[in-house]
């Protein structure tokens, strides 16, 4: 017997009618609305972020109760440079609210882990890789880079090779920082196509070529004799009588002895014309 289940599937809100309401619970909160490729991005005031969020977690008809993630992107030639991202979905409605502030590098942006605990771990990332501060975070220190760690890895203008590297070190059986140095053997550039080959030869490029046996790269193996393929076969061995078995003496001597005590078929060993 066939048992259904019963399922329930979330229904999807339509944009213009979650626009709408977004509007009238932001009210002046509320800088301006963009929809594009089915994504609805509302940018509000920085010090409103707080009360906007609790509006669309709160109001009947939004409810949007989880917080996904809190993003952040670099601008550096705005006076406002960085852009906090908020992405909310609600799982009654099926559908995402993406809601975005911006700020400077001293200005900080009011924390929201009263709305949600988890928000103390996700601006925790964001101040540690773009360094923007959150208001009101009772733990906001690095989550991801090392401690002591300088600088701020994702903003623009961080170099891509940082500024330190570390190492192990042998003499002092820890691990050391060092200002980044960056070798300038490989950086001969001679802009020929791959399958030209360079006129150079760079450090283990004679492994390609075979040396003397004993060698770090040694001679490939001498190659096996040349064989003529038009050589005529070997004389084959045969065995015309049924003395010579080919299994030695003592098989011939027994074969013999055994051929001349078989017995002799009809009409053999008689003259010929006599009939017996």
């Amino acid at each position: 017997m066939a048992v259904q289940l019963a399922t329930h599937v979330p229904k999807t809100a339509s944009d213009e009618g979650v626009i709408d309401a977004a509007r009238k619970a932001l009210g002046d909160a509320l800088l301006d609305v963009k929809d594009h490729v089915g994504e609805i991005t509302l940018t509000v005031r920085r010090e409103s972020v707080v009360d906007a969020l609790r509006a669309l977690r709160d109001t009947p008809g939004l409810e949007y109760q989880q917080l996904m993630e809190i993003a952040a992107a670099d601008y550096p030639e705005r006076p406002e440079r960085f852009e906090v991202n908020y992405h909310l979905l609600s799982v009654t409605e099926n559908h995402r609210f993406r809601i975005k502030v911006t700020t400077d590098e001293d200005t900080p942006v009011p924390s929201v882990t009263s709305l949600w605990p988890v928000a103390g771990w996700l601006e925790r990332e964001v101040f540690d890789l773009y360094g923007v501060t959150f208001a009101g975070n009772a733990d906001l220190r690095r989550i991801l880079t090392d401690y002591g760690f300088e600088g701020y890895p994702l903003r623009k203008d961080f170099p891509q090779t940082g500024y330190v590297e570390l190492r192990y070190s042998e003499a002092e059986k820890r691990v050391i920082y060092e200002p980044v140095e960056l070798p300038q053997d490989f950086r001969n550039f001679d802009f020929l196509m791959p399958w030209e080959g360079a006129e150079y030869r760079l450090p283990g490029d004679e492994k390609a070529v075979g040396q003397a046996p004993g060698a770090p790269s040694p001679a490939p193996a001498p190659s096996a004799p040349k064989v003529d393929a038009k050589a005529p076969p070997a004389q084959p061995k045969t065995t015309d009588t049924a003395a010579k078995t080919g299994a030695g003496a003592k098989a011939n001597k027994a074969a013999t002895k055994k051929s001349k005590a078989a017995p002799k078929a009809k009409g053999e060993g008689q003259p010929k014309g006599k009939k017996s």
